[in-house]
């Protein structure tokens, strides 16, 4: 759940804030800094694993630092941050949506946190006047406002400024309408006291327990236990359906039930996934004691490598025995742990939610009824041994069970665009990717029946091969405006044909 970090450094942030009994002088961006160096400290030590990204804003906006784990180099950029000129809110909006839709998918759960002291600007770029003629705008275009943002994302604000301000008072409501036009949560946060160090740091404090609470738990099979943390945390399942409401929270423990063939789970719909990932045992004894002294926690760190894990064990079996475990994460919700590589050499452990209910998938039936073999005096579907004890995907191939393409919102088709471009301008290193995705959205843009995109399409791979580097392999030229020229011709309409690559001099001695 990678995470932004917008802070304002126009003018008024350099204003100065009277702390009593304090000999120092201090701006606001000084308390700013303070805040959201304790917020990274509070992050290395907890949420290791999250991208966190630098974004400073004034009337323009900039990105600092790119999302990274390395969170020193975030710090050493806030000690350098200048100040520029007056404050726009719409603009560091402008540049979160940016950075994030250039860095992730359209899917990925992101936060934003925007640290400013209340000033929302003056003129026609101010956020009251944003706010105001924000639905005048064009749906699309550079003119339209970036909220709601086009990906899962919950923005918080934190206001460095007294809580009895006049600015604040007039501002405050303008921020809480950002978060409701965002609709995807998030919220307000104003110190409780006088500006100071402290109180600053505190509502650091109470951002990160309510919405980065890393999440301990138990994973329990049978007699084996082992403390795991779930990365990022799962969110609370809250969802209002036709004659309920149902809430649910992941629960303290999560206890496998069995474990079932890849091939029988197949791929069902999840509402999230997350890594399991062993707690060291510092941690744990740091829970149990906090009077434990400094060498025992060096001696327990070194020998962390050395004593067995149930999560490692876990992970080798289902890896090996291509099988999933089935696990009980809290009343009528259920999950499926596997084994899942993000590259051939790395491979982890995951959690994947399935929806609540009894039928989580759909033919494997009711999870209920899910028993070994062993237990059935006679077979549960007669004679035939190789008919398993439960029901199971069909063999044919449902529609709902094939790799199709959706374009449903806008980004669903942008982000299909993007994957043949970036191909595109990695030819002719990637020239069967390049022509199996190009192929895979032409099909998809015949059977919306979507031929103004052909146009689209050729116009965008003409615009490539145009700037192409003057180091750039000759091949990729050729292909590129092969490409074009079939989309453009009759060929590209006819869902039989499929575009082939060009065969030339370069390509003839490989393909």
């Amino acid at each position: 759940m990678p995470t932004v970090i917008a802070l304002d450094v126009s003018l008024s942030m350099s204003r100065p804030v009277v702390i009593p009994d304090c000999t120092e002088e201090y701006q606001r961006k000084h308390l700013a800094i303070h805040g959201i160096n304790s917020f990274l400290d509070y992050l290395s030590s907890n949420f290791k694993l999250e991208f966190t990204s630098l974004l400073v804003f004034s009337y323009l906006w900039e990105q600092l630092v790119p999302f990274t784990r390395n969170y020193e180099s975030i710090k050493s950029a806030l000690n350098n941050v200048e100040e520029y000129n007056k404050s726009c809110i719409e603009a560091a909006l402008t540049g979160v949506s940016s950075v994030v839709t250039e860095e992730w998918n359209s899917v990925t759960p992101s936060q934003v946190i925007l640290v400013t002291d209340g000033k929302t600007g003056i003129g026609h770029r101010s956020l009251k006047n944003s706010l105001e003629t924000w639905d005048q705008r064009e749906s699309s275009g550079e003119d339209k406002f970036p909220l709601p943002f086009k990906f899962p994302c919950k923005l918080h604000i934190m206001v460095i400024s007294n809580p009895n301000d006049p600015d604040l008072k007039s501002s405050f409501p303008l921020f809480e309408k950002l978060i409701e036009m965002n609709g995807q949560g998030g919220e307000v946060c104003v110190p409780d006291n006088a500006l100071t160090l402290q109180s600053v740091e505190a509502m650091f404090t109470r951002l990160q327990e309510k919405y980065f609470k890393p999440y301990n738990g138990i994973l329990r099979c049978g007699n084996f236990k082992c403390s795991i943390q779930l990365f990022p945390p799962p969110d609370p399942y809250n969802v209002v359906e036709e004659f309920e409401e149902v809430h649910q929270e992941v629960g303290s423990c999560l206890e496998i039930l069995g474990f079932v063939d890849i091939a029988d789970v197949a791929s069902p719909q999840a509402l999230s996934r997350h890594l399991v990932l062993p707690l060291p045992s510092k941690e744990l004894k740091a829970a149990d004691n906090d009077s434990e002294n400094k060498k025992e926690e060096e001696e327990s760190t070194q020998e962390d490598g050395k004593i067995p894990s149930f999560t490692v064990l876990l992970h080798g079996s289902l890896k090996v025995e291509g099988m999933v475990a089935l696990a009980h994460v809290a009343e009528n919700w259920y999950g499926i742990l596997y084994s899942w590589a993000d590259s051939k050499k790395k491979s982890n452990l995951m959690l994947s939610l399935l929806e609540p209910g009894r039928e989580p998938v759909s033919w494997i039936g009711n999870i209920k009824n899910l028993a070994p073999i062993s237990d059935f005096v006679e077979p549960p579907y007669g004679e035939d041994d190789n008919k398993t004890p439960f029901p199971i995907r069909p063999a044919e191939k449902h529609s709902y069970a094939q790799s199709c393409v959706v374009w449903i919102k806008p980004s669903g088709l942008q982000a299909d665009i993007q994957k043949v471009l970036r191909h595109a301008r990695k030819l002719p290193e990637k020239h069967q990717q390049f022509y199996k995705e190009l192929n895979r959205l032409r099909r998809a843009a015949l059977s919306f029946g979507f031929h103004d995109l052909f146009e689209a399409m050729a116009s965008m791979l003409d615009r490539e091969c145009t700037m192409l580097p003057g180091s750039a392999h000759p091949d990729a030229a050729l292909q590129l405006t092969h490409a074009a020229n079939v989309l453009r011709s009759e060929m590209a309409t006819d869902i039989a044909q499929v575009i082939l690559p060009l065969r030339t001099n370069f390509n003839q001695d490989t393909t």
